[in-house]
């Protein structure tokens, strides 16, 4: 059974200043969520499925749907603040929504076979995704809480106009994660890479530093096992209007509880994205230079 990509695109993107997962970067308006489609396809995936927000259901249909689906198996389902648990309750003045774990959660009845989750404004790389195809190709009934990540080296991932969040990953000799840390204001420091901690200290890393840019593989098993932390999450937090729950904290509750494991897959592939539209020249750049390397033609979807 081919695995299905799951990509994460109902972030309105606050920092960017609009709805950069449908901005065109590419020679003939490709964004780059259609490059890691493209790349997904070549790589073995079967389906698309896509995490969106019901008010622009639209112009994500009229950008993506009838273009993919000669190519691929496509769905979407929503994201909203009012998709919690039954019984749990949260304030009404809210309107953020609850983060990349709980967008997860809400394709559990569209996926039934392994899975890859990516950003939707981030570019990996055509062997990413064949290293996370490989990965999820090989599992076997007995291997449905062994996990994957796709890591990159910190060094790689940073943007020139902000600072950026990233899951701060330490693995063991094995390749093994053994925790990943949310860390939300990773930015250069005059020409040192650091983050600000809870108490608002600078804690410096080094370039070659694991972190995870939120490309996972997983089982449907994933679903069963954060549905009630998510529960859990939403009782502690019902006040709360900014509280998100995240991936890379689902993931280390699972590592620390010996629920799941999660092998990193390493990816030494230099990362471009759209976090700031000061960004979008450089990827519009990085794109031109890999289709006149080859890597992709100047027109995706012919």
């Amino acid at each position: 059974m081919k695995p299905t990509l799951l990509v994460l695109a109902a972030g309105m993107g606050s920092r960017y200043g609009s709805l950069k997962q449908i901005d065109p970067v590419g020679p003939s308006g490709e964004t780059i969520i259609d490059y890691s489609i493209y790349d997904a396809i070549r790589a073995g995936f079967g389906k698309v499925v896509f995490i969106i927000r019901k008010s622009f259901e639209q112009d994500f249909r009229d950008i993506f749907i009838s273009k993919l689906q000669p190519h691929i198996a496509v769905e979407y389902v929503f994201q909203e603040i009012e998709n919690v648990p039954d019984g749990t309750t949260f304030s009404p003045e809210r309107t953020k929504p609850w983060g990349t774990a709980h967008a997860i959660l809400m394709a559990k009845d569209v996926i039934k076979e392994p899975f890859a989750v990516i950003n939707g404004d981030d570019f990996y790389s055509a062997d990413a995704f064949k290293t996370m195809a490989d990965y999820l190709l090989s599992l076997t009934p007995d291997m449905q809480n062994q996990y994957a990540l796709v890591g990159y080296q910190v060094g790689n991932t940073m943007s020139e106009h902000g600072s950026v969040s990233r899951g701060v990953c330490i693995a063991d000799e094995k390749g093994l994660l053994q925790s990943v840390t949310e860390c939300t204001n990773i930015q250069y420091k005059d020409d040192d890479i650091a983050y600000t901690d809870a108490g608002g200290s600078f804690v410096f890393l080094d370039p070659a530093t694991l972190v995870s840019m939120n490309f996972w593989g997983f089982t449907p098993e994933y679903f069963k096992q954060t549905e009630p932390m998510f529960r859990e999450f939403v009782i502690s937090n019902s006040d709360s209007l900014k509280a998100e729950f995240y991936i890379p904290s689902a993931i280390d509750a699972l590592i620390k509880s010996s629920d799941a494991s999660v092998m990193c897959l390493r990816s030494s592939a230099k990362w471009f994205g759209v976090t700031y539209k000061d960004d979008k020249p450089l990827v519009i750049e990085k794109l031109a230079q890999l289709i006149k390397d080859g890597i992709y033609p100047a027109k995706l979807w012919k």
